[in-house]
């Protein structure tokens, strides 16, 4: 296991608050990673360090500290450009990367698809070909671990035109699985499914809501960016009504637009969604500030005007005290996604959700015609039948989508 060094500036922009939310989500990213947090350094500036991000008195103390916690990695919270990070590795004589680096290494040991694995190599050697001029030393001071996974290792001694070429050719390559995957999709939506998008902060519970809800057992474990490519799955409510789930790659403070890019294609399978579901984890300590990073990241995405209903997931893990702090925003339902009883609620939410977008009709059916009807259940939701026997008519109430026709009466 690796020991690394963890380095944040704060700047006059950034809160004690949000200081220490942003190490405690770089400890976690490490631990994601395999590495093991040995010590963490922090300094407060107006601005960075044009040369080293860091000032030059704290550039000596980050060696001391390293040597003496025994460090094999220096990671910076903030992105360094090329330049510091030579000076930096110059004057430590330590491997230096920073998260961005990071999250493309956990991206790497994630990816499993063969578009997820395109989309990794192509954010990691976009991000090495400008680290590729002059004497970029840190690379070669990596060695193996962590910051040299995925199709970036076997670049990082090419040259820039050999790497720009590959570029092109991930890309290349790219288009052609989006247009699989896209067509996909659109087979899917042409399938008289009632679509439901999970997004959110990564490690908000996404994947136990996708077990709970299908059995699908996908990976699901405390680590950031579990899940990296789409998973879509159809499962059946009790009245046999059919609907889809796609759990998608997690979102993560100041993630740079050049990654959030990367995963477009991924985060499109939400665009297509009849109601999209926003997983907090109402437990973080940060969980307003988490709320308010996957509300800006669907704004930039042009995604707030999708049908959508707040999930506050981990209810069980606050106390009431903590519970009466919270605001939360609506429509949502408040869960615990290990609870068979919360996952009913939450499926009651989903249909009121549904009722919403179809429309109702309630009739009177004669018996030789509900063979008709009770075939279209898994396309129209039936939320009350039963035989009138004064009548001797079945009366029925649903909810159905535009496109479906009725049969006749």
């Amino acid at each position: 296991m690796q020991k690394v060094f963890l380095v944040a500036v704060q700047t006059q922009t950034v809160s004690d608050r949000q200081l220490t939310m942003q190490v405690e989500e770089l400890k976690e990213l490490v631990t994601t990673a395999g590495g093991e947090v040995v010590g963490v350094l922090t300094q407060k500036r107006e601005r960075f360090d044009s040369r080293t991000l860091i000032g030059k008195g704290k550039v000596e103390e980050l060696a001391m500290h390293a040597e003496a916690n025994e460090a094999d990695l220096i990671i910076f919270y903030q992105q360094l450009t090329p330049s510091q990070n030579n000076n930096l590795q110059e004057a430590i004589d330590f491997p230096v990367i920073d998260r961005i680096q990071l999250i493309l290494d956990i991206f790497a040991m994630r990816a499993t698809s063969k578009e997820g694995k395109l989309q990794v190599a192509l954010a990691q050697n976009e991000y090495l070909l400008p680290r590729l001029a002059g004497n970029y030393i840190g690379l070669s001071k990596l060695g193996g671990g962590i910051g040299t996974r995925g199709p970036g290792e076997t670049k990082i001694e090419q040259d820039r035109r050999v790497l720009r070429a590959e570029i092109q050719r991930i890309k290349g390559e790219l288009k052609e699985v989006e247009k699989h995957q896209s067509r996909t999709r659109e087979n899917r939506e042409k399938g008289d499914v009632f679509q439901l998008g999970l997004i959110g902060y990564t490690n908000a519970g996404k994947s136990t809501i996708t077990n709970a809800l299908t059995d699908a057992g996908t990976f699901e474990e405390n680590l950031l960016f579990a899940t990296l490519t789409p998973l879509t799955r159809v499962f059946s409510l009790n009245n046999h009504f059919k609907m889809s789930i796609t759990d998608t790659v997690g979102f993560i403070q100041d993630l740079p637009p050049k990654i959030i890019n990367a995963f477009h294609s991924t985060l499109e399978e939400s665009r297509q969604v009849d109601l999209m579901l926003i997983v907090i984890d109402a437990s973080s300590p940060y969980a307003s500030e988490q709320e308010a990073v996957v509300m800006k990241t669907l704004k930039d995405l042009d995604m707030l005007d999708v049908p959508h209903l707040f999930v506050y997931n981990k209810m069980d893990l606050l106390t009431a005290e903590e519970r009466e702090k919270l605001s939360f925003n609506k429509p949502n339902v408040q869960i615990s996604a290990r609870s068979e009883e919360s996952i009913l609620d939450l499926q009651d939410a989903i249909i009121k959700g549904l009722k919403e977008q179809y429309e109702r009709v309630e009739l009177s059916i004669d018996p030789s015609k509900i063979g008709q009807w009770l075939s279209l259940q898994d396309r129209i939701y039936f939320d009350d039948m039963y035989f009138d026997e004064e009548t001797q008519m079945y009366q029925i109430r649903v909810f159905k989508p535009s496109y479906i026709q009725l049969p006749e009466n």
